[in-house]
C-alpha cells in the first residue's frame, strides 16, 4: 500500500492536535514543488480555522499547485482570477484554464473583452405597484443545462446559518435541496452567469451573494417568508430567480398581497425588490413557492444586497466558511 500524501499526513496531525508539523509537513512538500499540498494549504488559508485568512497567499498557493497539474487547483485558481480574488482580476487568464465545455458556453456569450455582458433582454414589468420584472430567455437551453450539471453533485438539504448558535441548521421554510458556489467554486461560466445577473437588476457584481441552485421535487415547497431581513445593515434589495427547468407542475412563485403569481419558462429570469428605500422589508413582497406537484423544479437564485460587503475578503455571511469541504 502506497504511504499516505503529505497533505493527508498534514490533514491527520492537525486533527490530532499537532498543527506546527502539519505545516512544516506542507511548507516542506510545497517547497518540492506538491500539488496537493500547495493546494491543501491554499484552502486552509481561504478557511481561516487552522491558519489565518489570506487570500493573497491562498491564490499564490492554488496558482503554484494549478501550475504543478492540480486539476482541482486548476479550477479554484481560474475562479480567483475570474472574480479578481486575492489579487488583480484577470478574465483573459481565467478563461485560459476553463475547461472545454465552459469555454465553448463563455465563446457563445455576448460578452466585452473584460466578460460584461454587452446586452440585457428588455424586461416585462409584471405589477403596476411594485418592482417585480421577469427577463425572457436571460439564460440559454444550454446554460440552464449547465448550470443544473455543475449543481448535480453537490445538492444537500437547505440550509441557514443560525446567528446564536454559530452553526448551519436545516432551514425551516423551505424543503428543497441546496447547491451553491462560493469563492472557490465560481468558475468563469457560473462568475459570467452572476455578472449577466448583476447587469440585469442595475447593480455592481459585488453585490451579489452566492449562486444558489435550488431543487424542488414533488411536494416540496419554499412556505411564506421575506427576503429582506429586519434590522439588516447591508439589506438583501433584489432577488433574482432563474428557471433551469419547466417540465414539472405546481411551484409558481407567489405574491399574496399582491395577487400575483409567476412561472416562467426555462431561461426566464424573475427579478423582485425587497426591501422599502429605508431599508425595512416591504411587507407587500412576501412570497412562497408553491408546492411542486410532479416533476422536478430546479431554480437559480441570487440575493442583492445595498452595496458590496464592508469586508471583502470575509465576503457575505458564512457561506465561505464551508468552501473547502464543498466539491470543487
Amino acid at each position: 500500500m502506497a504511504a499516505p500524501s503529505a497533505a493527508r499526513q498534514a490533514v491527520a496531525l492537525a486533527s490530532n492536535g499537532r498543527l506546527a508539523e502539519a505545516l512544516a509537513l506542507l511548507e516542506q512538500a510545497g517547497m518540492a514543488g506538491d500539488g496537493e499540498a500547495l493546494f491543501a494549504r491554499g484552502l486552509w488559508r481561504i478557511d481561516g480555522r487552522l491558519l489565518e485568512r489570506d487570500l493573497v497567499a491562498a491564490r499564490a498557493d492554488i496558482g503554484r499547485a494549478a501550475e504543478a497539474g492540480h486539476a482541482d487547483a486548476s479550477r479554484v485558481h481560474a475562479a480567483f482570477l475570474a472574480a479578481g480574488i486575492g489579487g488583480p482580476r484577470d478574465w483573459p487568464g481565467a478563461l485560459a484554464s476553463a475547461d472545454q465545455r465552459e469555454r465553448a458556453l463563455i465563446d457563445a456569450m455576448d460578452l466585452d473583452e473584460d466578460g460584461e455582458p454587452r446586452g440585457i433582454p428588455a424586461p416585462e414589468a409584471l405589477h403596476p405597484g411594485a418592482d417585480i420584472r421577469l427577463f425572457r430567455a436571460l439564460l440559454t437551453p444550454d446554460e440552464c443545462a449547465f448550470l443544473a450539471d455543475l449543481a448535480a453533485p453537490r445538492f444537500r438539504p437547505a440550509l441557514i446559518f443560525h446567528e446564536s448558535r454559530k452553526q448551519f441548521i436545516r432551514d425551516p421554510l423551505r424543503d428543497s435541496d441546496a447547491s451553491s458556489f462560493p469563492i472557490v467554486s465560481e468558475t468563469p461560466f457560473v462568475h459570467a452567469i452572476n455578472r449577466r445577473i448583476a447587469a440585469a437588476s442595475g447593480t455592481a457584481y459585488a453585490q451579489g451573494e452566492t449562486l444558489q441552485i435550488l431543487r424542488y421535487a414533488a411536494g416540496q415547497q419554499y412556505r411564506p417568508h421575506f427576503d429582506a431581513i429586519p434590522g439588516m445593515g447591508n439589506q438583501r434589495i433584489f432577488t433574482a430567480i432563474a428557471w433551469l427547468t419547466d417540465d414539472y407542475e405546481g411551484g409558481e412563485t407567489e405574491f399574496p398581497e399582491l395577487d400575483l403569481a409567476v412561472r416562467g419558462d426555462r431561461g426566464d429570469l424573475l427579478l423582485f425588490a425587497n426591501a422599502l428605500s429605508d431599508g425595512r422589508p416591504d411587507p407587500a413582497m412576501r412570497h412562497s413557492g408553491r408546492p411542486i406537484l410532479s416533476g422536478t423544479k430546479l431554480i437559480a437564485s441570487r440575493w442583492i444586497r445595498q452595496r458590496p460587503p464592508d469586508d471583502p475578503v470575509a465576503g457575505f455571511g458564512q457561506h465561505e466558511a464551508e468552501a473547502p469541504t464543498a466539491s470543487v
